[in-house]
């Protein structure tokens, strides 16, 4: 039994460029008793790579409710688990919610251990606003699902992040498109850390007419970031804002909205939006 006992350890592995594995993790993953593998057949590469002979247990989307109770069993018992995933950061649209979930209701310590995450990386390098983002995760594979999701965000201010698979990123580029009108600015980051990483930022309309052009390029795996929309305190009316900038002066943002939706009828995401604005501007 290894001397880091009874812990949980939620380790960060490489999107894909081996050495951007960090000495903290190797360290971690040669040290506990067992690791919990999204896919064990696709992580034994990477335990070979850096020589770590720790067994795995393999948790995945499929197993997870079973499998989550017999690593806490294994906790509570005095072992040290370390879970990873496929690539990245564990738990971020990946399986380990559940014992994630269940070691900090059993008071189980959980420990980080940072490192590569997708959705990061590409907002990094993206040129869309960073102060203030919303990591969407995987969108619905059926398109009329897709597109009620997307439209729930068509007033979201902040900058959206997507993850996006080979088979439906061209019918997600489109009901983004749709959604969000064909000017709307996109960045479509593939294969991140890999030997054929592609980043474009152009309009959705454009970056689709690139991807079809480029059969070879819509391979990979695809991070898809959506500028923020930008609403203006000129789409409501005069009296609309003056109503809403008086109950802001007096309400917390919540109430103000409700109330001013109530009052004028107008929707609450605009109105909500209309709040932030207002809230920013000078006094």
């Amino acid at each position: 039994m290894s001397t880091l006992r009874g812990k949980l350890y939620i380790v960060a592995t490489p999107l894909g460029h081996l050495d951007d594995m960090s000495f903290r993790a190797i360290k971690t993953l040669q040290s506990v008793d067992f690791i919990a593998a999204e896919d064990t057949r696709h992580s034994a590469k990477l335990l070979t790579h850096y020589q770590i002979s720790t067994p795995m247990i393999s948790l995945h989307d499929y197993n997870e409710q079973e499998r989550h109770e017999k690593i806490i069993t294994l906790i509570q018992s005095g072992h040290s688990v370390a879970l990873i995933s496929d690539a990245g950061t564990p738990l971020i649209s990946d399986p380990g919610y559940r014992l994630v979930h269940a070691a900090k209701k059993l008071a189980i310590d959980a420990i980080p251990i940072p490192g590569p995450c997708a959705a990061i990386a590409a907002l990094s390098v993206s040129g869309l606003p960073t102060d203030c983002f919303i990591f969407e995760g995987f969108l619905s594979a059926k398109s009329s699902a897709r597109l009620a999701q997307l439209n729930v965000l068509k007033h979201e201010t902040r900058t959206m992040i997507f993850y996006e698979s080979p088979h439906r990123i061209l019918a997600c580029l489109d009901d983004m498109q749709t959604i969000f009108g064909q000017d709307r600015e996109v960045v479509v980051a593939r294969e991140l850390t890999k030997f054929f990483e592609t980043i474009y930022s152009d309009s959705v309309e454009n970056i689709l007419k690139k991807l079809r052009q480029n059969p070879s390029e819509q391979q990979g795996e695809f991070v898809v970031l959506v500028k923020g929309a930008v609403i203006e305190a000129r789409v409501m009316d005069e009296e609309t804002t003056r109503v809403l900038n008086c109950l802001l002066a007096e309400l917390p943002i919540k109430q103000a909205v409700k109330l001013t939706a109530e009052i004028s009828k107008k929707s609450k995401n605009l109105l909500y939006d209309l709040a932030l604005i207002l809230q920013k501007a000078p006094k």
